[in-house]
């Protein structure tokens, strides 16, 4: 075989290898008695030359594995401690939604980690570094364009927001929840700090710029402006419109438990 068509065999096998990777959200929905650190739907050079191996790496085996690992041990200390308290055994989903309701003893803990799990899965979620289109599609950029006019109006609020954010955290664009009773815009963006996050605040994630330093350190060093420069070159609208699609099924199986 020409070595040209070799390449383009495993090249079509590895796309399908990579098609076929749960998203890292995938499993925040459901209860487990211990929770792995997500895989990634691409390589760690996967997101090349915008975002470098080497940070990609740090960032999901140092950064992302210590938030799972000091997730998993605080949930199991609150479980051992209280074996009456249900929302101990709840999805991260349900336990984010419901952090008033968590023993003061372990509220800050989870706050940071399950936070920390749960932001870092749905950023990568989002990215990819294949070279399609990247301008938003469907529901989504419908949305978008009733809410901001248009995309580039809405990539221009959301640019000064990443960039303005003082200290850690991350900016958001959030789908608002179907089920309040006063109209809203369907989408928005906001930002948190540390490890917060919207779902906290009733807000479905379908967007997501981890804004840390330790996102672009390695390569940008303090200028966060070429980081948010570079993201913008790896949003993934389709996995954009996945996201949106999960929140909701995840809605109407809400409904349908209650």
């Amino acid at each position: 075989m020409h070595p040209v068509c070799i390449l383009l065999v495993l090249l079509s096998c590895f796309s399908v290898v990579s098609s076929g990777t749960s998203a890292p959200y995938h499993g925040i929905e459901k209860y487990a008695e211990e929770y792995p650190l997500p895989k990634l739907p691409y390589a760690y050079d996967g997101l090349e030359p915008h975002i470098d191996r080497a940070t990609v790496k740090v960032h999901h085996t140092g950064h992302h594995a210590a938030y799972t690992t000091n997730m998993n041990a605080a949930l199991k200390e609150w479980k051992n401690d209280d074996t009456s308290d249900s929302l101990s055994r709840s999805s991260l989903l349900r336990i984010l939604q419901n952090l008033q309701d968590i023993p003061v003893q372990y509220r800050t803990k989870l706050r940071n980690n399950v936070g920390g799990y749960v932001n870092h899965a749905l950023y990568w979620g989002c990215l990819s570094g294949n070279q399609g289109n990247r301008t938003p599609t469907g529901t989504v950029a419908a949305d978008i364009n009733t809410v901001f006019g248009s995309f580039s109006a809405f990539r221009e609020k959301f640019t000064a927001e990443a960039a303005s954010l003082f200290g850690s955290g991350y900016v958001w664009l959030s789908r608002q929840s179907s089920t309040s009773a006063t109209a809203k815009p369907p989408l928005v963006i906001t930002t948190s700090q540390n490890q917060d996050t919207p779902i906290s605040e009733g807000l479905r994630p379908v967007l997501v710029i981890d804004v840390w330093e330790h996102a672009y350190y390695l390569k940008h060093q303090n200028l966060r402006a070429k980081h948010i420069g570079d993201w913008w070159a790896l949003v993934d609208w389709e996995a954009v419109n996945v996201l949106d699609g999960w929140w909701a099924k995840m809605d109407v199986k809400v409904h349908e438990d209650l």
